[in-house]
Parts: structure tokens; sequence; C-alpha cells
């Protein structure tokens, strides 16, 4: 059975807190010489090199989210979840060849200012506004919650609200010093999170020879998982038919099929890796062979990360399914599928439990460091420097934008003290797509009918902004109003455990993205007719 944590895996544990705490101070202290420039603050710019772009990556996007969440849907789903990483991979090459090149041709420094450039002042102002929102009462707060949730059971349960105010001050420890200082100490995070994570994940397929009879043979576990759960190694889920369970109905509702992959899963992925300030803040401050260098280095290890995080969740499955884990995968009578990972790490010699908690901790404090950075940065110089204090020096945006860190780790902290959202009962990966898919399908239009249609003007963008998030809202809502049946036989409604038919949240965020890009289309056609002249960018096909 697994074993909490011993003396030896916190000292593990601080070992590596002194150490990621003493290089980042180490590189503030550096900085200190240096006077304050927000454009430094924010980007780092030109002070990050390639490698250090693509962990920096990698870092701030495998966080709770990954390891516990996916970890999680490793658990209930099996590996058919790898689809977000293998498509993100592609994504990533995507980004690097096609979306970077235009922002650094046009210096574009944050996603509003894109936005401002490409359209005008209103369209950046509420897409501010929106991921300002999206920032902090989705991706920071549940990335707050998964993670006091893991490392809490891995300390016994009792400290939930201690961990959590734990990991939010490590994280603004970094975050305060900028993003040199984050983009750095991700290094050392990117490479304890894949030491800790590989190993995890080896632990586990060895404890699943090993339980099954095959010895401590990690190759014979993994073959096991592969006999004993085929439908955890299967990749794309059939349309339930008649008499279809519920569990399959719920994974279809998750991950539906092909249709996912002709437009949903593509827009999470592409407005994700190339639309979000949170990402893309990484390499905006580079030359483009470095930033380039950078996404695609990030985009070879994404290849790797389901090894990481989803092999472990099924092999908790395996184990659980038989008579392993029950204690700690059952919390007061229910299943609880987020702690599959944090289960799987008990089983960890003395020591490695604390350096697999390090690398997951590891993993949540460069997430949430980036993403305060990143709401500092969309509020500072997106909202204060231009509606606030237009006169601010560059000290007085760079206090303010520490000053908006704190606020907002604070706000997350207080949403998930009781879970208010709760994120816990949904599973958190799936919690962060379908919130965030409210969205993305209605933002991703805007900004590619803004790189590479010259003739898209702001009264589309806008179109696309406030009509696809109502449209989203409406496709969500709907099944109570009308009956959906019909596109089941198409293969984009199943029924949900009350009976009445809903679209898949990946099939919503298509049909919306598809609607948007047609509406932004016709109102723009219209608009050129009538004399408007959009503010095309500048693009370099050599580029």
């Amino acid at each position: 059975m697994p074993q909490g944590l011993q003396t030896y895996d916190y000292l593990v544990f601080v070992l590596y807190f002194i150490i990621i705490a003493s290089y980042g101070f180490w590189i503030y202290q550096r900085k200190k010489a240096v006077a304050v420039n927000t454009t430094d603050f924010f980007l780092a710019e030109g002070q990050l090199t390639w490698w250090a772009i693509g962990a920096s990556l990698i870092a701030s996007n495998i966080s709770a989210e990954q390891f516990i969440g996916m970890s999680g849907n490793g658990f209930r789903l099996g590996l058919a979840i790898s689809a977000y990483e293998w498509l993100a991979a592609v994504s990533l090459v995507v980004v690097g060849i096609f979306f970077m090149p235009v922002y650094l041709k046009n210096k574009i420094y944050t996603m509003p200012q894109f936005l401002k450039t490409r359209y005008n002042e209103t369209v950046a102002m509420m897409m501010a506004i929106f991921w300002l929102f999206l920032y902090i009462f989705v991706n920071l707060t549940s990335i707050l919650y998964l993670g006091s949730i893991a490392i809490n059971n891995l300390t016994g349960g009792a400290y939930f609200h201690l961990i959590m105010i734990g990991l939010a001050l490590f994280a603004l420890f970094i975050t305060l010093g900028g993003m040199k200082v984050i983009g750095y100490t991700d290094v050392i995070q990117v490479l304890v999170l894949t030491i800790g994570g590989l190993i995890t994940t080896y632990i586990a397929l060895t404890v699943v020879g090993e339980k099954f009879g095959f010895g401590k043979n990690a190759i014979a576990g993994l073959n096991h998982l592969i006999n004993v759960a085929p439908d955890h190694f299967k990749m794309i889920f059939d349309k339930p038919g008649v008499g279809a369970t519920q569990k399959q109905i719920d994974d279809y509702s998750s991950l539906p099929g092909l249709a996912m992959m002709a437009a949903g899963m593509w827009v999470a992925n592409l407005n994700y890796w190339g639309c979000n300030q949170y990402i893309t803040q990484r390499a905006l401050g580079a030359d483009l062979k470095t930033a380039r260098s950078g996404i695609f280095f990030a985009a070879f290890l994404k290849l790797f990360m389901p090894l990481l995080v989803v092999i472990p969740g099924i092999a908790a499955y395996v184990l659980f399914d038989n008579g392993e884990l029950q204690s700690q995968m059952i919390v007061k009578g229910e299943l609880i599928q987020d702690n599959a990972y944090s289960s799987v790490i008990g089983f960890l010699p003395i020591g490695l439990k604390g350096l697999s908690m390090a690398a997951l901790t590891a993993a949540i404090v460069a997430s949430l460091a980036g993403k305060a950075n990143s709401i500092s940065t969309i509020y500072s110089l997106d909202i204060y420097k231009k509606y606030v204090n237009k006169e601010a020096s560059d000290k007085k945006t760079v206090s303010t934008g520490r000053i908006m860190i704190i606020v907002s780790l604070i706000i997350a902290i207080i949403i998930n003290w009781n879970d208010t959202l709760g994120i816990g009962g949904k599973g958190g990966f799936e919690f962060i797509q379908k919130y965030t898919g409210y969205i993305s399908p209605a933002i991703f239009p805007v900004f590619l009918l803004g790189f590479f249609w010259k003739k898209t003007t702001s009264n589309a963008a806008l179109f696309a902004m406030i009509g696809g998030f109502i449209l989203s809202v409406i496709l969500k809502f709907i099944p109570g109003l009308i009956d959906l049946q019909p596109l089941y036989h198409v293969g984009l409604a199943v029924p949900n455990a009350k009976g009445l038919f809903e679209i898949p949240f990946l099939d919503r965020m298509a049909i919306v993205f598809v609607l948007c890009m047609i509406g932004m289309y016709i109102i723009s056609i219209i608009e050129n007719r009538k004399g408007v002249k959009p503010n095309g960018l500048e693009i370099d096909a050599s580029m």
C-alpha cells in the first residue's frame, strides 16, 4: 500500500524550495541594479535564450491542470485524453511558423495591443477584460485549487488551506521578480518536474508489474495495462448507440470521437498556444529565430507529456479496479478521479516521494507565477497605463503590476477556500477546458482573420467576441428549451444523465467558431463595400 511522506521526503522538498528560491532571488538582485523597465519586467526582452523560452512554455503549461487534472482524465478516459497534448505539439509548430512572425514584425507585446493595432481600442479593451476574468476566475483559481488538493493528499489530508496559502506565496515570490526571474527559474522547474514525472511513471508501472506477478518490470507493467484495460488505450470514442451506458455517454461527451478533430480541439489548442498572453508572452521579447527555436523545443517536449501524466492515471485505474488505492481514491464515499496522480506517488520510495512532490510543486508554482504575471501585464499595460494613469512612469506601472499580482492571488484563495466554483466535483482538467470554451471560439476567429485577411473590420471582431460568447452560453443551456435529438443522428448531440440531448463542449466550440467566422466574413464584406478601410497588419512573407 502507498505510504505517506517521511522525514527524508520533507528534507528533499525543503532543499528544492531553498535552491529554487535562492536562484530566483539571485536573478532578482542582478536585475535590481538595472533601471526598472516595463518591457523587461513583463517580457524579459532579449534576455531569454531559446531553451529558456521552451522550458518556460512547458513549465507554465504543465501544472496541476496536467499532473492532477489530465492524470485524473487518464484514470477515467485513458490515453485518448493525450490528443490534447499531441495536437498541442502540432499547434506550437503552426504558431512558430505563422503567428510569431506577425507578432514580432509589428512589435506586439500583449494580446490586447495586437487587437488595438489591428482593430481599435474598443476591441482591445473588451478583450482585456474578458481575459482578466478568465485568467483569474478559471485558470489561476483552478490551478491553485488542484495543486492544493494534490499536495494536501500527499501530506495527510489536513492542511489544505495552509498549503494553498503556501503555494500562493511561493508563486508570488517568483512572480514579483518579473518575466526574467520566471523564465530562468522555469528551466529548473521543468527539469525537476520531468525527472520526477518520469520516476513516478516508472514506479507506477513497476508496481503494476509486481502486483500482477510480473516482477518489478515496467515494460511488463505497461503491457498488462494494455491487456486488462484495452478501453483505456482507445484513442477515438464511438458515438453512443442505443443501450449505451452512462459512462460511454459521458466519455463521448468529453471527447466526441472524430468530430472533435474537425475543429473543436484545434480551436482550443491554437487559441491557447497562439492567442494567449500567458503563453506567447514568453516568446514576444525575443528575436524571431530565438522565439521560434524555443517554441519548437516546447513542441518536441509536449510529445512526451502523456508518458508523464496520463500513464500514471491509467495505472491508478487498473490498481483501483483490483482493490488497491481505495482509501486514496474514495473520499467521503465519492470516487475522486483527480486523486489518481497523488495516489500513485505514494508508491515511491522514501526521498523520491519528496522529489515528486517537489516536481508537482514546481509545475503548480511555475503555472501560477506565469498566469499571475500575465494578469499583471494585461492590467498594467492595457488598462492601467491607458485608462487609469496615462502619465504613469515605468516604475509606477511595474509597482501597479506587482499589486495586481497580489490581488489576483488573494481572490483565488478566497474563491477556493470553500470551493465556491465546484472545481472538485467536475474534474479539474475538464473544468478548465469547458469554461475556457465559452470564450476561445469567439476569440480565435478575431485573431485568425486579423492575421491573414486584411479586409476584416473592427465591427466584425466585436460581433465575434460578443456574439460568440452569447452563442456559447445559448448552446450550453438550450437542451432544456429545444429537443436536440435530431443532432444525435449526425453525431453532434448525446443524451446527458437527465435524458436531455446536449452538444459536447468540443463540438459546441467548433459550431461557435464556424458561425463566428461566417459572421465576420459577411460583416466585413458589407462594410468594405461601404468604404470602411480596416487596419491591416504588416506581414513579411520572408519571415
